[in-house]
């Protein structure tokens, strides 16, 4: 699951969550802390909740960086051992789709998950659940501080009111949005197979959709905190993509 995927989940599915999670006691100790932050933040500068919404984004993301940016090594490790996999992979894949009895299928996926351990390789591993458990809690805390905040619903910040609605600040977002999908499925190693790899780009295609929708339906503070949080991305996966080379460069033979 991408970084794309935690912002739709926030996006699309976070009312829902609230109920499921009692709504009250539960959330509010999530969302007190970022809560008094925004607010001291908006105070060292100056009183602008705007400021205070694009600092402690970029410091968030800061601080998930390094999760993210391991697992995009991992993926590339893994994506490695795959590639030289491949010919016997998909060997085994052309007799699976053959296969018309479910016995032979059965035993088909059992040489698959042999080929797989003689070369330890976990494709599974690439996916990597530890970065998606962190953030959760932390972006679901600072999402419902910026949108339960009743002194961002009445500040106003360049052009728009933190409050309203805003079409251009939403566009940007769906813009930045697509932008991030692109770059992120242009640099980032995948070891998904084809079919997979179309359930993903529609699934990232669906992610600037359903950010715009739900910027059209809520206050101008959110499309804010994702323009920033999706610019910040973008850069983290340039990044991550330069540092790979670096560390993963061939070393010249002697």
């Amino acid at each position: 699951m991408t970084q794309n995927m935690i912002v739709l989940l926030l996006a699309n599915s976070l009312n829902k969550a609230e109920q499921l999670l009692g709504g009250t006691e539960y959330m509010n100790t999530i969302i007190e802390p970022f809560t008094l932050l925004i607010q001291s933040t908006a105070s060292f500068f100056g009183g602008s909740y705007g400021m205070a919404i694009i600092a402690l984004t970029i410091l968030i993301r800061l601080l998930l960086a390094p999760l993210m940016i391991r697992q995009y090594i991992r993926q590339f490790d893994v994506k490695k051992k795959m590639d030289k996999l491949k010919p016997e992979m998909t060997d085994i894949q052309k007799r699976m789709s053959a296969a018309q009895d479910p016995n032979e299928k059965q035993k088909i996926q059992m040489e698959m998950m042999g080929l797989y351990k003689k070369h330890n390789v976990n494709p599974f591993s690439a996916i990597g659940c530890l970065p998606i458990l962190v953030q959760m809690p932390i972006l679901m805390g600072f999402y419902y501080a910026i949108r339960r905040s009743h002194e961002i619903a009445t500040h106003h910040f360049l052009w728009f009111s933190l409050g309203h609605t805003d079409l251009a600040l939403t566009i940007v977002a769906g813009i930045v949005y697509f932008m991030q999908f692109k770059i992120s499925q242009k640099l980032m190693p995948t070891v998904s197979a084809e079919q997979q790899q179309n359930s993903m780009q529609w699934i990232g295609l669906m992610s600037p959709i359903m950010i715009v929708f739900a910027s059209l339906s809520t206050s101008a503070a959110l499309p804010l905190y994702w323009v920033v949080g999706g610019l910040f991305l973008i850069g983290q996966t340039y990044f991550s993509h330069l540092l790979l080379n670096r560390i993963r460069k061939p070393v010249p033979a002697v």
